[in-house]
């Protein structure tokens, strides 16, 4: 059987990689699949898979005619909130595939936000036309319930991705680690930056702590890493890894997480990293509630250095991680992702 495999792949998101290796894990041995891509050199190279270019109408309509089964492969796929083209593009697909008459699947979706009545019902009507939904979050099981549909649903996938030993010479201090992960958003304004940065760099002196910045997508994380690792530049670290599995393992050595993007919560959570999240979105605010995560929203933190400071030396001292049979727990019920790929495959 050919699986063809929709997401953001191939755009130097690592959360999305990280979605993509995952499916990757889960697939059945007997399942050959091909990866829609923007980059299908790089993704054939790092996960040796078959891969097409995702804008190329002709290579996206042979794929789909070679392939007997149609998978949007974790993720926000479907939402408005940043992009009106987003739901067009992945709806459009599904509907495609579906038209085709392929199997298809709407796996470990984080369906929403949906401000839009068309985006709305191109949803709705592409999901209902799936052999099978899967969700990862009640909120998005709310939204695809109030369409008459029962789905699926279980942790990120992520939570249950292996994780690889990164080399040792990668991290460049023996002193405790506190990772950082913060990305261009317009809720981040330069005066909130700047506000974080100087807390940071009074939470290092207090600590005695190593700072390692962590961009997770080079175009929106990288400048800011930049930014805080030019005013903490003996006592920071940017690390950028390539691939997912040791952009994991590199939690294991990370005492606390200061995380913007979902995903570098997940992973720092599932390495038992202490959690504390600066959520731009709500699916990072789903994530607080549910693992009860202590953060603020962008627009709640304080203005204050000395206030910041303080709650994050406190979570510190804390060690409020997840217990081990609390991660085992969560990376069993993630799996429930791999039993419906599976069962319909």
């Amino acid at each position: 059987m050919k699986a063809l495999l929709c997401g953001y792949y191939g755009q130097g998101n690592a959360g999305d990689e990280a979605l993509l290796v995952s499916l990757l894990q889960m697939l059945p041995p007997e399942v050959k699949p091909i990866v829609l891509s923007a980059n299908p050199a790089e993704t054939r190279k790092l996960y040796d898979v078959a891969s097409c270019p995702r804008k190329s109408s002709f290579a996206v309509w042979k794929a789909l005619k070679q392939s007997d089964c149609f998978i949007w492969g974790g993720g926000s796929l479907m939402q408005d909130a940043t992009s009106f083209a987003s739901p067009i593009y992945y709806g459009g697909l599904m509907a495609l595939a579906q038209q085709q008459g392929l199997k298809t699947i709407a796996w470990a979706q984080g369906i929403g936000p949906l401000n839009r009545s068309f985006t709305k019902w191109l949803t709705s009507n592409v999901l209902l036309g799936c052999d099978a939904v899967s969700v990862r979050d009640e909120a998005s099981a709310k939204l695809v319930r109030d369409w008459q549909m029962e789905p699926l649903v279980a942790p990120d996938p992520v939570w249950a991705l292996t994780s690889k030993s990164i080399p040792s010479d990668v991290i460049k201090s023996d002193a405790p680690k506190v990772a950082v992960n913060l990305r261009s958003h317009p809720e981040l304004t330069p005066q909130r930056l700047e506000l974080l940065s100087k807390a940071l760099q009074s939470f290092q002196e207090q600590t005695n702590t190593f700072i390692l910045l962590v961009p997770f997508q080079a175009a929106k994380d990288l400048a800011i890493a930049k930014k805080l690792h030019q005013d903490l530049p003996e006592t920071s670290q940017i690390i950028s890894l390539q691939d997912p599995r040791e952009l994991k393992g590199l939690f294991q050595h990370v005492s606390m997480t200061i995380g913007m993007r979902l995903h570098s919560l997940i992973m720092a959570a599932a390495e038992q990293s202490a959690c504390f999240a600066l959520s731009y979105d709500p699916k990072v605010s789903q994530l607080m509630m549910e693992y009860e995560f202590p953060g603020w929203e962008m627009a709640e933190i304080p203005n204050s250095v000395e206030i910041i400071t303080n709650v994050w030396i406190e979570h510190f001292n804390k060690a409020n991680f997840l217990k081990i049979d609390s991660i085992k727990t969560i990376k069993s019920q993630a799996l429930t992702h791999q039993k419906l790929l599976s069962e319909f495959l």
